[in-house]
């Protein structure tokens, strides 16, 4: 899964910890630097999107210099969501820590929700990341809007509303990060809620096939992953 990070504030008692994308609202601390784990099996194959269980990434804030302490991404396999069993990914460093469930095939890949420590945010209908495998092309377009819950685990923080999103496909080009080339399509998306602006209004994320997010929609660049696969 997906590399721009404005500071957003969620009004009445939801804390801080509701900004799941704000990844830079969380300070470097003194722990050790996370490497990838190493795949549970032989992966030498992923698909078109990437979402075998063991397969790990590590990102840098965009801008930041070698050797700070990464966010590691990694794919956890499937586990149920409410009553959907969906494909998820852990999201870890710097204090985060987030699970984030996905309905992931050939025809793209869509976000059931996330869980963070405390709390749950859950999105009907699924909202549409990716579009279908055969679909890429320079100038496609989508968007949609989904009913958005948020609860504590303990039931006493509750919210809702609406989130709209569109995206819209703007390049493909090659870039290099770290030393590594990667032929990457370039996507802008456009995000309103009705919670607060639990989302960054406008983010650009950079995806390549078999690869996975080169930059995240929250500014982050891949620099190291422990599979083989795309360019």
């Amino acid at each position: 899964m997906r590399a721009r990070r404005p500071t957003a504030v969620l009004s009445g008692r939801l804390p801080a910890l509701l900004l799941p994308l704000l990844l830079a609202a969380c300070a470097p601390t003194q722990q050790k630097q996370e490497a990838p784990v190493t795949a549970s099996t032989s992966v030498s194959r992923v698909s078109f999107y990437p979402s075998e269980a063991g397969l790990a990434w590590t990102y840098l804030p965009d801008g930041e210099d070698a050797g700070g302490v990464p966010y590691v991404l990694r794919a956890t396999g499937p586990s149920l969501f409410g009553n959907v069993q969906a494909q998820t990914f852990t999201l870890t460093g710097r204090g985060a820590q987030q699970t984030s469930y996905h309905l992931m095939s050939a025809q793209g890949s869509q976000l059931l929700g996330f869980r963070k420590p405390g709390l749950s945010v859950r999105l009907d209908p699924p909202w549409q990341e990716l579009p279908p495998v055969d679909a890429w092309r320079v100038g496609l377009a989508w968007s949609g809007e989904s009913n958005i819950a948020v609860q504590s685990d303990d039931g006493l923080t509750n919210t809702s509303g609406k989130v709209n999103y569109s995206y819209r496909v703007l390049d493909q080009r090659d870039v290099t990060i770290r030393g590594r080339s990667y032929r990457v399509w370039v996507v802008n998306r456009q995000i309103t809620d009705t919670v607060g602006g639990l989302f960054p209004r406008s983010q650009e994320e950079w995806f390549t096939p078999y690869v996975g997010d080169v930059r995240t929609p929250e500014g982050l660049l891949l620099t190291d992953r422990n599979f083989t696969g795309g360019q």
